[in-house]
This record gives C-alpha cells, sequence and structure tokens, in this order.
C-alpha cells in the first residue's frame, strides 16, 4: 500500500522528493491561505514571508497534487518533510478526492500533508490586503523572495486548472506593486 502525500503550497512545484506518481486532487471543507510565516524558508525570524496553510472553510475546497511515495523510502522521506515543515507546521491525515481520469478508478484516498494552525510560533493570521502585499515584497529567506513564492504558487494552481481566488488575487497585487501601478 502506497503512502500519499498532499501537497497545496511549494510542494507543487518543488516536492524535493522521489515520487511514483503524482495526481491532481482536492480537499473538501478546507480553504488555501497565506496566514503562516516563513521563519526559515521564504523569510527570516525577524522578517517572516507568508505561505500557505490550510483553514477549515464550510463548503469550500482546495486543490493540490497527491504524490505517492514508494513504500521502501517513505519513512525517510516523511521525516524529511517533517524538517522541512517544522516552522510551525504539524502533519495530518486529509481524504484528497481524486480528478481527472485517475479519479475512475480510485476516488478518495488518505494522504498525508502539513497545516499550521492558529496558535504555533510563526502563525500570522488573516491580515488587510494591502499588509499581506507588503509582507510579501519585503520577506526574502533561505529558499528566495516571498514574491518568487507567490508568483510560482498562483503560476502553478492556474497551469493545473485549479481556481483559488485568494492566491490569484494576491498574486495580482503583487505583480501591480512590482510595476509601479
Amino acid at each position: 500500500m502506497s503512502v500519499w502525500i498532499f501537497g497545496y503550497g511549494s510542494l507543487l512545484w518543488r516536492p524535493g522528493f522521489p515520487y511514483v506518481e503524482a495526481r491532481a486532487a482536492r480537499v473538501r471543507g478546507l480553504s488555501r491561505r497565506l496566514e503562516q510565516g516563513s521563519p526559515d524558508h521564504r523569510g527570516t525570524p525577524s522578517r517572516l514571508g507568508r505561505v500557505a496553510t490550510l483553514v477549515a472553510a464550510e463548503g469550500a475546497h482546495v486543490g493540490g497534487l497527491v504524490y505517492a511515495l514508494a513504500p521502501a523510502e517513505a519513512d525517510a522521506i516523511l521525516a524529511a518533510l517533517d524538517e522541512r515543515e517544522q516552522g510551525g507546521y504539524d502533519r495530518v491525515t486529509v481524504r484528497a478526492e481524486l480528478h481527472g481520469e485517475a479519479a475512475e478508478r480510485e476516488r478518495i484516498i488518505e494522504a498525508i500533508t502539513w497545516i499550521a494552525r492558529p496558535g504555533n510560533p510563526w502563525h500570522l493570521g488573516p491580515a488587510p490586503f494591502e499588509s499581506m502585499v507588503a509582507d510579501v515584497l519585503e520577506a526574502r529567506g533561505p529558499s528566495g523572495t516571498n514574491v518568487e513564492y507567490v508568483l510560482r504558487l498562483a503560476e502553478t494552481l492556474a497551469s493545473l486548472g485549479f481556481e483559488d481566488e485568494h492566491i490569484t488575487t494576491l498574486a495580482d497585487a503583487v505583480r501591480s506593486a512590482l510595476a509601479g501601478c
């Protein structure tokens, strides 16, 4: 039996681990929000970047990818992802609904993901859009700029056919700010 990982942020374009298969999927009852501070990837402890987490939202769904891991490599990959997601994230299991042709064979799978809940030391929470744009424009960390994170996330979601108004609107506002509009 395969271990599955659900990616909804940087794991979409930079999983950083070997996998057997990747499929488009969505998880119901959750929404992607840039409410988590990144002290170690897209920001620093003194200037947090804004990165994605999942929040409960009735009637919502969040699109992403599920990755099947080879059983022999699963424990090592999970340990590495626990390290990667150490900035306030907890490992949880979600029910992911597969999309496309793959969904005809197997509709719902259990997948592991990481969610940063309110109350963790790096939680930023919701903010006015202007503040979020300012945070994104100013933050940079070892993995790159927060601008790159937001723009890559928006581009990847669009290429996968997932609509995410929160991410799209923020990416558009960041592009406008960079263009000086």
